[in-house]
């Protein structure tokens, strides 16, 4: 609602006092010294307002969406993990759609507008990334450069994203699938693929692994560049740490790769082909190197994992990813709660 107050200088000079307060939005207030400017002001401000397209700060008139995107590409994002850095082709499709707007006109419906664009051909999944590394530009503008007053993205609603897939591999496939690397032309084919489902790290994490980050007497391996960002401690144990120590004895000295490329042993192996000739191989239908993932968190909550557990094994911050895995737990669960209630009653 807009109220304005007439009150009098030193000098006896009118002045009018305009204020704008709407439930859920900070006050707005500006002084002028005639009572029409102060009208509509007050109305312009209001409707801006309930519209979404009201920032106090004036950089928002003057600073387009492209010049904010810039500056994030070039001051925030080499600061992120790798794993984020795909986040600057996402930003730029936004500046290429939208970017000549100024931050006051980008407003939650012209973002909508160019959300329902790129909806078209891509799955949920990915336009949902797309706002993210958008709303993320926007949060640092807001708190870091007070570039605008609040984040448009507050407003603009995300494409609801389908349930994870869960795709984990049956006693027999796991059993035809280690076979058929074992025989694979690629010899080190066999160790990643009992890593990734020993321990469900993830294949950039598996090939980027350095014998520097390896510590087999105490069975562990350390993850530094993470997708998550955070550092994470995974057991190497069993056969995986047997198959790793094999390794360790024919290492190379001109590279700290534990899995390299055989012409090349500065960059990791590569397992795409050889991948798929064993996924054929074996005769697994609807299966990628991913599943192993997926494959190595099953196992953890059929043998009784928590889900707190198995998120700090997988290096998931929440509890959301993991909750796919919740029912393959229940007889676990189940017979836990059974054995509790005889001891108690």
């Amino acid at each position: 609602m807009a109220t304005i107050r007439k009150r009098q200088t030193s000098k006896g000079e009118p002045r009018y006092l305009a204020s704008v307060r709407l439930k859920g939005h900070p006050p707005q207030n500006a002084t002028f010294s005639r009572l029409t400017d102060a009208r509509k002001w007050a109305q312009h401000t209001e409707a801006a307002i309930r519209e979404g397209r009201h920032f106090k700060t004036n950089l928002a008139k003057k600073r387009t969406l492209s010049q904010l995107i810039d500056r994030y590409i070039e001051e925030v994002l080499p600061t992120k993990p790798k794993s984020k850095r795909k986040q600057k082709a996402q930003l730029e499709w936004w500046s290429n759609e939208i970017g000549i707007y100024t931050l006051a006109d980008t407003t939650p419906a012209v973002i909508a507008e160019a959300r329902d664009r790129l909806q078209k051909g891509r799955e949920p999944a990915t336009v949902v990334r797309y706002l993210a590394a958008l709303s993320h530009a926007f949060t640092v503008a807001v708190n870091e450069w007070g570039w605008l007053e609040d984040s448009p993205m507050r407003q603009v609603r995300k494409p609801k994203e389908p349930q994870g897939r869960v795709r984990f591999l049956s006693d027999e496939e796991r059993h035809r699938l280690l076979a058929a690397c074992e025989e694979s032309d690629c010899p080190q084919l066999y160790p990643v693929v009992v890593l990734a489902i020993s321990t469900g790290m993830r294949q950039g994490e598996i090939l980027g692994l350095k014998w520097s980050q390896v510590d087999l007497s105490k069975g562990t391996m350390l993850l530094e560049d993470t997708k998550n960002g955070e550092r994470r401690v995974v057991p190497l144990v069993g056969r995986a740490n047997e198959l790793i120590a094999d390794l360790g004895k024919i290492r190379r000295i001109d590279t700290d790769l534990v899995f390299h490329s055989s012409t090349k042993p500065s960059v990791p192996v590569a397992i795409r082909k050889p991948w798929g000739q064993a996924v054929s191989a074996a005769q697994l239908e609807d299966f990628k190197f991913h599943d192993l993932r997926h494959t190595a968190a099953s196992y953890l909550a059929m043998n009784g994992a928590s889900q707190i557990e198995i998120a700090e094994i997988l290096g998931h911050k929440t509890l959301q990813m993991v909750k796919r895995y919740s029912h393959l737990s229940e007889s676990h669960t189940k017979s836990l709660v059974e054995r509790i209630s005889s001891k108690l009653f």
